[in-house]
């Protein structure tokens, strides 16, 4: 089965080095039995690591008896939506790779039904901007541009 990123296109790998995804794959592929949903291939940063840390998620301390050898400023990294939101609206959000973001990330949505994912810089090449009601997308990328109107709920 064909993985789908948030523009619409093959699934691209996020990393093999630190390998990351839920299952281990290198990619932040949905398979339906993520409960966290790493769907989110981010860029790490030091800011990013101390506020995820500081919310009970310490991803820079290695845990070798999990195979796991910590995060370093500049990693690449499968992120749940959850958490990206939270670092996002705290001001700590990192980096977004949209090429190996799963599709499945902008059908995060809160309680109220209005969507959270929303970013105004991803990469050095991108730009995701959502107008505040929610009603429109924007997606650049090198000339590559998207309008989508998103519903709430």
């Amino acid at each position: 089965m064909t993985q789908l990123n948030v523009l619409g296109t093959e699934l691209e790998e996020c990393s093999l080095d630190p390998l990351t995804g839920y299952r281990r794959t290198g990619c932040c592929d949905n398979f339906g039995d993520d409960p966290g949903m790493h769907v989110i291939c981010c860029v790490v940063t030091d800011d990013f690591l101390a506020f995820s840390a500081s919310c009970g998620n310490d991803l820079s301390t290695p845990m070798p008896m999990y195979g796991f050898p910590g995060l370093r400023n500049g990693d690449r990294w499968c992120v749940c939506a959850s958490r990206w939101v939270e670092a996002y609206e705290a001001g700590h959000a990192c980096q977004v790779v949209l090429a190996a973001t799963h599709m499945s990330a902008l059908e995060y949505v809160d309680l109220d039904g209005k969507r959270l994912l929303q970013h105004t810089q991803f990469e050095a090449m991108a730009d995701f901007i959502l107008i505040e009601d929610g009603s429109r997308l924007d997606v650049s990328l090198d000339g590559f541009s998207s309008l989508a109107r998103w519903e709430n709920g």
